[in-house]
């Protein structure tokens, strides 16, 4: 799931969170707003038993991203606002900022 929270000047807050159903020791948060670095962006366990992170984003950009569960397991966001197909014949989660 997306919230987004505008904030001053030109960026845009999105917590992107995963539901209790997806069950992980680990899960990250990846995408070309970090590269796609498998360890840059940790999600954090909520209390609900669900995983968040909050990342700012320049307004006005589409940025895609999928989430990366216990090393091996990559999930996309199924409240994303579009999907585009990767490289790897599946599809990337897409949020506009």
């Amino acid at each position: 799931m997306l919230k987004k929270q505008n904030s001053r000047g030109k960026a845009v807050k999105v917590t992107f969170s995963l539901p209790k159903d997806v069950q992980g020791e680990t899960v990250f948060l990846v995408g070309d707003f970090n590269d796609w670095d498998e360890k840059a962006t940790p999600m954090k366990s909520d209390k609900e038993g669900g995983f968040s992170a909050t990342v700012s984003l320049e307004k006005g950009r589409e940025y895609q991203f999928r989430y990366l569960v216990n090393g091996s397991e990559w999930h996309n966001d199924w409240n994303a606002d579009k999907y585009v197909q990767n490289s790897f014949g599946g599809d990337n989660s897409v949020v506009v900022a």
